[in-house]
């Protein structure tokens, strides 16, 4: 029975992690991060703290969905007291990027931008087909609710990465987030990743492929948040069973 430490329980994905956790066959929820008020029932064996360090030492693995300062005091204890982690937080700076690269030779990450089995299956087809499609524009529109607070999603600049990687481009070099103005033609190598914010849209991402007389558009759209919390204990199910390293969704998944 591995024990499970929830980081971000009282964000908007929290609930839904927490009752998840609960029916787990295999897992126990031991102990819960917070940073403000529990707004949920929780057994009374189930330890509440705000105390990074705490959490760390009362669980086998912990699922993050938080914020980038939150995940980087994580990564920062964790260090000292290594221990499995499912990390979905997004936004993060270079340094925090690097804590995320260093702390995975200590210990087993899963890293992913979303968790959902969709989409690890959809970045391999946007790879594909942008490496078949050479001549074809690449545009990528990523929908969100009102209160996400980063831009692009961290789904969207993935997805741009496999596209770049489909092409052996750099995502860095060839994106553009925003056209305004009298900017000029559309260039051939640029890789367009736009965001709209809107109402209570859980997500959807959408990567189009145009060329002139067709063009092919991949769609994913997540219904429900759930389909995260599920992907996020399906993984940690998985990655407290592993070496020290980084690892994905798609190797959670074995595609």
């Amino acid at each position: 029975m591995a024990k499970v430490g929830i980081v971000g329980s009282t964000g908007r994905m929290g609930e839904h992690l927490i009752n998840d956790v609960l029916v787990q066959e295999g897992l126990e929820l031991s102990v819960l991060h917070v940073f403000d008020e529990l707004k949920i029932a929780v057994p009374k064996s189930v330890l509440i703290t705000n105390d990074m360090k705490t959490v760390l030492e009362n669980c086998d693995v912990v699922i993050d969905f938080s914020a980038p300062v939150a995940t980087q005091d994580l990564l920062e204890n964790a260090l000292k007291n290594p221990t499995a982690l499912v990390i979905a937080t997004t936004g993060f700076n270079a340094h925090q990027q690097n804590l995320l690269a260093e702390a995975s030779n200590e210990m087993p990450i899963l890293y992913a931008s979303n968790m959902s089995a969709g989409i690890a299956l959809l970045k391999q087809l946007v790879e594909q087909v942008s490496a078949t499609l050479k001549d074809f524009d690449i545009e990528i529109v990523e929908q969100h609710h009102r209160h996400k607070v980063d831009s692009p999603s961290g789904t969207a600049l993935t997805l741009g990465e496999f596209a770049a990687k489909g092409r052996g481009q750099d995502l860095d070099t060839v994106r553009i987030s925003g056209r305004d103005g009298q900017i000029g033609a559309r260039t051939k190598d640029e890789i367009a990743v736009m965001a709209l914010r809107g109402g209570d849209i859980v997500g959807r991402h959408t990567v189009g492929f145009y060329n002139d007389g067709e063009f092919l558009e991949l769609n994913h759209t997540a219904t429900s948040r759930q389909t995260f919390s599920k992907g996020a204990i399906r993984a940690a199910t998985w990655v407290v069973k592993q070496e020290a390293g980084m690892y994905s969704i798609n190797d959670c998944l074995g595609i």
